[in-house]
């Protein structure tokens, strides 16, 4: 699908990158190329995910509330979920009617759930964020993910800009 087709995607620049499938040679006879928007779940979580479900999470003996753990891919569990995410993510949006609806309801918020339970993956997470804001995020080390396909946000040129000029 191109941005030009993607019903969410209007005021997107023209046809972004797609990554096919590993090895296109085994795709079978007559099946397209599978592409995905993203390259890993890590850029799904740093350009999607965290900025769009926002949650004030709290840390682990701050009483009740959501976890999160800004190194999210630590955790095996979260890892294999935010991947499944993803993929959903991707087939979602190939559905030009419902797809993103039946993502939200059907994946999303399940799986973010049980990510954000105090009884989850993050329990004993010490990250917090404030209302409103993001999701914590940590890099993951380079390598242990697919290179990115989007272009970087303009958030994270700006606060890269404002780093290069402080002195």
């Amino acid at each position: 699908m191109t941005s030009s087709d993607d019903p969410f995607g209007a005021d997107e620049p023209e046809a972004q990158p797609t990554r096919p499938a590993p090895h296109e040679g085994d795709q079978p006879a007559g099946e397209p190329v599978v592409t995905t928007h993203f390259g890993s779940a890590d850029e799904f979580v740093r350009k999607q995910l965290i900025g769009t479900y926002r949650r004030r999470v709290i840390a682990q003996g701050s009483g009740a509330g959501f976890r999160w753990k800004a190194a999210w891919w630590e955790s095996k569990e979260a890892q294999q979920r935010i991947e499944a995410l993803w993929r959903a993510w991707e087939a979602a949006r190939a559905d030009e009617k419902a797809g993103m609806s039946a993502w939200w309801i059907e994946h999303c918020d399940p799986h973010m759930s049980v990510l954000l339970s105090p009884e989850g993956p993050f329990a004993d997470s010490t990250d917090e964020n404030r209302i409103g804001d993001p999701l914590p995020y940590e890099p993951a080390d380079e390598g242990l993910f697919e290179p990115d396909l989007q272009p970087p946000l303009l958030t994270q040129l700006l606060k890269d800009e404002a780093a290069t000029t402080t002195p």
